[in-house]
């Protein structure tokens, strides 16, 4: 039984990530926005305050066309605006700037680190089911960027610019304790 036991904490002492395809729920809405958020806020301001009072467009780049795309190019479209007074324009030939700006990330990813009793070998229960001894289960929302600035779009690359917000708990056998860096 205690060779038993030992073998099942062995095997449970593992991690897992898993991509989520949606963004189904408040919270991953939340997350992924308020990722954004922070991302746009911390433009650098070196590469934007000289650009103020001129016309620039934005051509964003990302691995499929989405709405979370767009409401990223309308955020960024607002922050430019409000802090450097810059005018975003639809067509090139009004700007006197193009921002390229690829997206490297859009999205939530859930993880699970720790040390945990896997139950779902047991018939009739739900193959997801475990009992917490320690662990991490961590669900982010992750807004990850780069971009090229200049007159036609490609002079200056910037660094890659990266926001994660967290809802993260920690499991415990009896208790999960919430840790959050989302308001």
């Amino acid at each position: 039984m205690v060779v038993l036991l030992g073998i099942l904490l062995v095997l449970s002492g593992c991690s897992a990530r898993q991509l989520q395809d949606s963004l189904t729920g408040s919270t991953a809405q939340r997350l992924v926005t308020h990722a954004i958020d922070d991302l746009a806020e911390h433009l650098p301001e070196r590469d934007f305050e000289p650009l103020r009072g001129s016309r620039l467009v934005i051509r964003s780049h990302f691995v499929e066309r989405s709405d979370l795309r767009e409401y990223a190019d309308q955020r960024l479209a607002v922050e430019l605006g409000s802090r450097f007074g810059i005018e975003v324009v639809e067509d090139v030939l009004m700007a006197d700037q193009v921002l390229n700006v690829f997206y490297t990330s859009l999205g939530t990813d859930r993880g699970l680190r720790g040390f945990y009793l896997p139950l779902g070998f047991v018939p009739g229960v739900d193959e997801a089911t475990r009992i917490n001894l320690v662990t991490l289960e961590q669900f982010h929302g992750v807004a990850q960027m780069y971009y090229y600035l200049g007159e036609t779009g490609s002079e200056q690359r910037s660094a890659i610019l990266t926001s994660r917000k967290r809802t993260d708990a920690i499991g415990l056998p009896i208790i999960t304790i919430p840790v959050s860096t989302i308001e």
